[in-house]
């Protein structure tokens, strides 16, 4: 079934949510595997802390990813960490596209129908693109 499990995750509290998720996915497949995928955007971090050298800029998330970690580790599911570099929905397909993975799980940022389609988010996007099931989390 699901065997090979992307959870887009960036700490927020729709990606905990997306977490739990992942997590029944897992558990259900006796050798799945879950892939963190976190993806900086050195543009905007960049952007954010006034710096134009991307050496000078710190390319890792926070402990944003620190409870997701704990919750794979505590429930023994085996997961990797990917980070990744550049637009998130672009970045998140990319990865998806070339590594085989069976279903995508991303939080919603929340948003109305009429933001998302005026603003586009990138749940959105991954799921427009992804060659996957992709399971958007509110």
């Amino acid at each position: 079934m699901y065997k090979n499990i992307l959870l887009a995750s960036d700490g927020s509290k729709h990606a905990i949510r997306a977490l739990t998720q992942a997590i029944n996915l897992a558990k259900e497949v006796e050798e799945a595997t879950v892939t963190i995928v976190s993806v900086v955007d050195r543009a905007k971090s960049k952007k954010a802390v006034g710096k134009d050298d991307k050496d000078e800029v710190i390319d890792t998330p926070s402990n944003a990813l620190r409870e997701t970690e704990d919750a794979l580790t505590q429930q023994n599911i085996p997961y990797k960490v990917q980070l990744l570099y550049g637009d998130a929905s672009e970045e998140i397909v990319d990865y998806i596209d070339k590594n085989q993975i069976d279903i995508g799980i991303i939080g919603s940022r929340g948003l109305n129908a009429l933001q998302e389609m005026v603003l586009g988010s990138v749940s959105h996007k991954v799921a427009k693109y992804a060659k996957c099931p992709i399971l958007i989390v509110k």
